[in-house]
C-alpha cells in the first residue's frame, strides 16, 4: 500500500525529516546526493510512503547496551514514518539495504507475522520471564499501525501469557488500545513513557514531521493516567539551542496531568545521523545553526557523537551538565524523580500452565 504525497519537486520536502538519502555503509556501489554544492541539478521529487510486508525470522532481540533500560526488545516495524531527524534507529536501517535518510521514513518494513513469532518465542521453555521493550527501536504506534494493528496483537499475546512489557511512543494512537493496556496495568505488566520534545509547533513540524503535537502527547499521558496506567514522560533528545529551554515546561505539564516518573537523553549524532542532522539544521535554522552545532560538539569532546556507555546518552561538559542539573531540579520539584515501577514477572505462564509460585 502507498500513501500519496502532494508533488513538491525542487522544494523542501514538507512532512519529511530527512531531505536526502545518505550513503549506506554496507553498499559499495551506490550513488547518493549528500552535498548540495557539488550537484548542478539538485532535484528530487517528494517520495511516497511504501509499506513492505515481510515474514520475519524473529521478533524478540537481546539488548546488549547497558544504558538503554531494557534487556530485550521487539519492533513490529522497521523504518518509521514519523521522520524524526535525530532518531538513532536510522542507522540500523542500513542493515536492510536502505539509506538512513529518506528511505528510513518512506520504506516501512512490516513484520506481518510478528504476533505469531512472539507467541512462539514465549512458548519456548527456555524463556525466563523478564520485561520486553516494545518500541525499543522504532515507534510501534507510527502511522502504519492504523492499518496493520500489529502492536495491538502483540499486546494481546503479552496479556495472554502475563508477559510484562515496557513501551515508549510519541503517538496518541495508543489510545485505541486503552482497554488492553488497562488490563495489563491492573496486573502490573506494563510501563509506558510518552516522548515529548517540544511544545513549539514550528520546531515540532520540521523536527518530528509526522508525529502528534506536544500538547496531544500530554493529553495522552492524562487520559491513560486516568485509566489507571502508570505513565512517564521521556524528554529527549534535549538539543542545546533548540529545545533544552523547554525542559521545565514539559516536566511540569506532564506532572500536572498525572505522570509519575521521567527520563531524558542528550542529543548525539552517530553514524549517518550526523550528516542528516547537519543538512536539516542548516536548511531550517540557518540563523543559529553554527551555534547549535558547536554546542553539540562541546558536549561530546569536540565531536557530535560519543559511543561510550554511560556517557553517550548524557553528554559531558558545561552545557550537558547544565541540562542534567535542570532535569534533576525540575523532576524533584514536580515529583517525577521516581524510578520506573518494577513490573511483575511472577505471573508469567504459558497456556495450560499454572503461574509461577513464590
Amino acid at each position: 500500500m502507498e500513501e500519496q504525497d502532494a508533488p513538491e519537486a525542487n522544494t523542501y520536502k514538507k512532512g519529511r525529516g530527512a531531505q536526502i538519502n545518505t550513503k549506506n555503509k554496507f553498499q559499495k556501489n551506490e550513488r547518493t546526493k549528500e552535498h548540495v554544492e557539488c550537484i548542478d541539478d539538485w532535484t528530487e521529487s517528494n517520495v511516497k510512503t511504501q509499506y513492505l510486508e515481510e515474514n520475519a525470522k524473529g521478533i524478540v532481540n537481546k539488548v546488549d547496551s547497558p544504558d538503554v533500560g531494557m534487556w530485550y526488545s521487539m519492533n513490529p516495524y522497521q523504518g518509521c514514518e514519523h521522520g524524526c531527524i535525530y532518531c538513532y534507529a536510522r542507522n540500523s536501517f542500513e542493515y536492510w539495504g536502505y539509506s538512513a535518510g529518506l528511505d528510513f521514513e518512506t520504506k516501512i518494513i512490516v513484520k506481518k507475522n510478528a504476533p505469531e513469532l512472539l507467541r512462539k518465542f514465549l512458548l519456548n521453555p527456555k524463556w525466563e520471564c523478564v520485561p520486553i521493550g516494545l518500541s525499543g527501536n522504532t515507534d510501534c504506534y507510527q502511522p502504519a499501525e492504523q492499518k496493520f494493528k500489529l502492536t495491538r496483537q502483540l499486546l494481546e499475546v503479552c496479556n495472554e501469557f502475563n508477559q510484562p512489557v515496557g513501551m515508549i511512543t510519541k503517538n496518541a494512537g495508543m489510545l485505541r488500545d486503552k482497554d488492553i493496556i488497562q488490563e495489563l496495568a491492573r496486573k502490573n505488566l506494563v510501563s509506558i513513557l510518552v516522548s515529548v520534545t517540544s511544545f513549539n509547533e514550528d520546531l515540532r513540524r520540521v523536527m518530528e514531521p509526522r508525529t502528534t503535537t506536544g500538547k496531544q502527547r500530554i493529553k495522552l499521558i492524562e487520559e491513560m493516567s486516568k485509566a489507571g496506567v502508570r505513565m512517564g514522560v521521556m524528554l529527549g533528545p534535549m538539543i542545546p539551542g533548540l529545545n533544552d529551554h523547554e525542559m521545565h515546561d514539559i516536566i511540569k505539564a506532564a506532572s500536572d496531568v498525572g505522570a509519575r516518573y521521567s527520563a531524558y537523553t542528550f542529543i548525539r549524532l552517530n553514524g549517518a545521523i550526523k550528516l542528516l542532522f547537519h543538512d536539516w539544521l542548516y536548511k531550517n535554522f540557518a540563523d543559529r545553526a553554527d551555534k547549535v552545532w558547536h554546542l553539540i560538539e562541546g558536549s561530546h569532546g569536540g565531536r557530535v557523537n560519543d559511543s561510550r556507555w554511560g556517557v553517550r546518552m548524557r553528554g559531558e561538559g558545561s552545557v550537558a551538565e547544565m541540562v542534567a542539573m535542570q532535569y534533576r531540579k525540575y523532576t524533584h520539584k514536580y515529583g517525577l524523580d521516581h524510578e520506573r515501577m518494577g513490573l511483575d514477572c511472577s505471573k508469567f505462564s504459558r497456556p495450560g500452565e499454572q503461574g509461577k509460585l513464590f
